[in-house]
């Protein structure tokens, strides 16, 4: 006789358009906002912190919570946290010792110089990370940590991405504050690193959609659903970078207010 699946279909198909939903509204209306004047962007802060906050005080409360709704609100949780720190970054407050254009070098030079750009939103995630991993680290819940670790890859593969060089550049998403970072960026068709990335995202996506799949508990399979639909969307932000596609395109709607670069 085989195993009685400990989540219906729908439930599995429910956790999937639920992290789809989370993750390109979040997007979206983090965009929107930061495209608006900059006089509105300490109410934006304190509103992005004190909802990184509630992630943090739902992290703890829920980490030694097993339920379908715990995981929810876990990975809830974390996408708090991300966005707290895409707030600090997008709004200039975080970002690093430099903040602009700088004479173009090459090697090294140039990587240290990119560095230098985003240093301090660098050492945030490490700090968040480090908290969120220090308050959850062997306990029940761990969605949170491994939401977070899950976005820091990807993002840190991005970036790199970026640098090394890719067809799509994301620009529209650089507020007229950070647009001296496309000076780090190169815009070319395909670089060494993306196809390994693209396979890191595979993997990821697989393993995780496996566990989900042979979960024992309703918790483990919403867990792994949601972890698997968020490594499958950061794989798909990648082939964004290199298809002939403007992957702003996704968030038209949140990017009409971005004003031009003086």
């Amino acid at each position: 006789m085989s195993p009685v699946p400990v989540m219906h279909w729908s439930g599995y198909l429910s956790t999937i358009a639920l992290t789809i939903v989370a993750w390109w509204g979040s997007t979206a209306v983090i965009a929107r906002l930061v495209g608006r004047t900059p006089d509105t962007y300490p109410s934006l802060l304190v509103i992005a912190s004190a909802l990184g906050l509630t992630g943090f005080a739902a992290n703890v409360v829920l980490r030694d919570v097993t339920t379908p709704a715990a995981a929810i609100a876990g990975f809830s949780a974390a996408l708090f946290l991300w966005g707290w720190i895409e707030v600090t970054f997008l709004t200039g407050a975080v970002t690093g010792p430099s903040r602009t254009t700088l004479p173009r070098r090459q090697g090294w030079g140039r990587a240290f110089d990119a560095l230098r750009a985003i240093l301090w939103h660098e050492l945030l995630i490490v700090a968040i990370v480090a908290v969120v991993a220090v308050t959850t680290l062997g306990r029940d819940n761990e969605v949170a940590l491994l939401v977070l670790l899950l976005l820091w890859l990807m993002r840190t593969s991005a970036k790199l991405n970026l640098f090394l060089g890719v067809r799509n550049l994301g620009a529209g998403f650089l507020p007229p504050h950070l647009v001296h970072l496309l000076d780090f960026m190169q815009q070319r068709r395909m670089n060494l690193l993306m196809p390994a990335s693209l396979l890191l995202g595979a993997v990821l996506m697989t393993s995780f959609g496996r566990d989900a799949l042979s979960a024992s508990t309703a918790f483990e399979a919403t867990a792994g659903s949601l972890l698997a639909t968020l490594a499958l969307l950061a794989t798909v932000e990648h082939l964004f970078m290199i298809l002939p596609l403007p992957a702003e395109a996704l968030w038209r709607w949140s990017l009409a207010n971005r004003r031009p670069s003086t």
